[in-house]
């Protein structure tokens, strides 16, 4: 089984709200592992499948994807000037 990062896909150009993650189990694998990953990324890491594409050699492909958390600072400029 593969796992990689992309960027958004080509059918969703420029969306940087969202991060994206790709699972490829290949043939011949048991599906309970692809699925027990699955499993593991849905509910530690907030992801949700988005695409399934099942190839005709027996592979699977799965893309998930994840609301990116953007975090603006609240401490004012003169705390920052005192901790310095």
């Amino acid at each position: 089984m593969n796992q990689k990062h992309i960027k958004a896909p080509l059918f969703l150009p420029d969306d940087d709200r969202f991060e994206y993650l790709v699972i490829t189990a290949f043939p011949g694998e048991p599906k309970n592992i692809a699925r027990s990953a699955l499993k593991e990324h849905a509910e530690n890491g907030k992801w949700e499948l988005l695409r399934t594409c099942r190839y005709e050699g027996g592979g699977s492909r799965y893309w998930l994807r994840r609301r990116v958390m953007r975090v603006a600072g609240t401490l004012q400029e003169s705390v920052l000037q005192r901790t310095n």
